[in-house]
């Protein structure tokens, strides 16, 4: 698949490429180790403040253990994912000699660490979507933890195989393929189960489409954008390749320092956030007094959370029909959970299972007056009943057997629900921030090489390396504000070829081979690997 990259990586470098052979002096490595160390470390005193906070007791020593391998994985997944895909980041800036390729990986790792830092969760809660209700439900489960093990494993893997032969690959696509391949080797196992009810195709496609749409925009937009610079900005020196190591011009150093910045944090805000979803599920399962209930919701907020359920309860009692309210939460939570898998929560049962679960959310916050005095053993219940009813109304979506008023209604309460359960702690993001920074400093010279000289024919002007980089920034920023998980090595390294073909520079097809390759061989790759995974972790839990 990629001999010929491989073969140019043992070449002898051109006399075109920077020196990329710094950076592993002994304090640099005794740097490295000492934040990765304080960051375990922080990660571990997090959790045992957390659960002292709540009263938790001390975990069993096979749960602590399991944890603290699922964290180490996680974290993992992002620390991979940090030298896998920032690379396209520093790439334009590295080559382009406008900034030293140690000076660049360290600036694009901190930008990478404020991005996670800053950023919202909506994409954490969008990856998590795609996995099978009951493994989220029962994310402290065997079935859980072989699920958590199987499917970042299996991302790690490809995104480690694909590195090694410096191809430009997605984290987020190997990662989408890892859940679909867990969520069908899920329902395989299950007695009688039908292998396509294990994955949640509406929120696949959704996650799909805008995977698909990235090297498109991309592509496109960065070659239409080159193409408008050329007709507005009439500098020359804007459309030159360096001439030797000499920095380019002072603004066009700062134009392409400030991509290079803009690319870096909107990495950090929509890939650091696919870790987090995951590691949220691990917390939950292992300590789920502390973790399963945002107890940070203040309780001035439940009057208007009580009205908010009390209203929800109302309009899913109208659609029942003639069906009474007297099942128990039981069959409630049952019947809501099958509908789900069938993804049909239209039915007049389905509706009073609803009915039932919101008039009990409401009664659990009136009765506790806020999240964090629901007591230990009612915690599990409590936020199965609130992310059932959440998905309920997401999956509904636009019914059109719903008025508008009742439309709003349920909104408003499935936002009420998201702010509950739907929450990462400060230390969380901070680790995968860390995680993700540190990723971005080993490895890199890889894909730096193949997106700087592979791709083109000719050496990238600095025209280039801007459009290619203000298309990915732009696009990645606004693809976190909206929680869909977009691929910064599609936009990125698509760009980079718009603006070649867009300027006549030349492309080299067996590199754009390769990556298409890898493309369209990830998803199979990936489902295959963590199904295979998945089977044989739960075989040995």
């Amino acid at each position: 698949m990629s001999q010929a990259i491989m073969g140019s990586l043992q070449e002898a470098a051109p006399p075109s490429r920077p020196d990329m052979e710094v950076g592993n002096k002994p304090i640099h490595v005794a740097i490295f180790f000492g934040v990765l160390i304080g960051a375990l470390g922080f990660a571990a005193f997090s959790i045992l403040h957390d659960m002292n906070a709540v009263g938790e007791g001390t975990l069993a020593t096979g749960t602590f253990v399991l944890l603290g391998i699922a964290l180490i994985i996680a974290l993992g997944f992002e620390f991979v994912n940090g030298f896998h895909d920032t690379a396209n980041a520093v790439a334009t800036v590295i080559y382009t000699r406008s900034l030293p390729p140690l000076v660049a990986v360290v600036w694009s790792g901190f930008w990478n660490f404020a991005g996670v830092a800053t950023s919202t969760g909506a994409v954490a809660y969008s990856i998590v979507t795609l996995l099978p209700v009951e493994l989220i439900l029962q994310a402290g489960s065997t079935a859980g933890y072989a699920m958590i093990f199987a499917l970042l494993i299996a991302a790690i893997i490809w995104n480690l195989v694909t590195w090694a032969f410096g191809i430009p690959n997605s984290s987020s696509h190997a990662l989408v393929g890892s859940i679909m391949g867990v969520g069908l080797a899920n329902q395989l196992m299950a007695p009688g189960g039908a292998a396509t009810q294990g994955v949640d195709w509406g929120q696949v496609e959704k996650v799909f489409s805008a995977l698909l749409f990235s090297p498109l925009c991309g592509f496109v937009m960065a070659g239409l954008l080159l193409l408008v610079m050329k007709l507005l900005v009439k500098n020359k020196a804007l459309y030159k390749s360096p001439e030797g190591d000499t920095p380019p011009p002072l603004w066009i150093r700062s134009l392409l320092i400030f991509t290079c910045t803009g690319v870096s944090f909107s990495h950090g805000g929509n890939d650091g956030q696919k870790g987090m979803g995951l590691i949220m599920l691990i917390l939950i399962g292992a300590a789920p007094t502390a973790y399963a209930l945002n107890r940070a919701m203040p309780e001035s907020a439940m009057p208007a959370f009580i009205q908010s359920a009390d209203h929800a309860g109302q309009v899913f009692q109208a659609h029942a029909g003639d069906v009474p309210m007297t099942m128990d939460e039981l069959k409630a939570r049952d019947t809501i959970g099958a509908a789900l898998r069938a993804k049909s929560v239209s039915s007049p049962e389905t509706f009073a299972a609803l009915a039932v679960l919101s008039n009990d959310i409401s009664s659990s916050v009136r009765t506790y007056k806020s999240m964090k005095s629901v007591p230990a053993a009612a915690v599990p219940n409590v936020r199965t009943d609130m992310y059932l009813v959440a998905d309920a109304i997401r999956v509904m979506g636009e019914a059109k057997d719903l008025a508008p008023d009742d439309k709003r209604t349920l909104k408003s309460f499935q936002s009420d629900l998201y702010a509950g359960t739907r929450f990462i702690p400060v230390w969380v993001k901070v680790s995968v921030a860390i995680a993700l920074g540190l990723g971005t400093m080993v490895g890199w010279k890889r894909i730096v090489v193949t997106v700087g000289e592979k791709i083109g024919k000719t050496h990238m002007t600095y025209a280039e390396g801007a459009s290619a980089e203000i298309v990915a920034m732009t696009t990645i920023g606004l693809a976190e504000r909206y929680g869909l998980p977009v691929s910064t090595t599609h936009i990125l390294s698509s760009g980079v070829a718009g603006t070649m073909a867009a300027n006549g520079s030349g492309l080299q097809f067996s590199t754009l081979r390769s990556m298409a390759l890898a493309w369209v061989t990830t998803l199979p790759a990936a489902m295959a690997i963590s199904g295979c995974l998945y089977i044989l972790f739960r075989q040995l839990f």
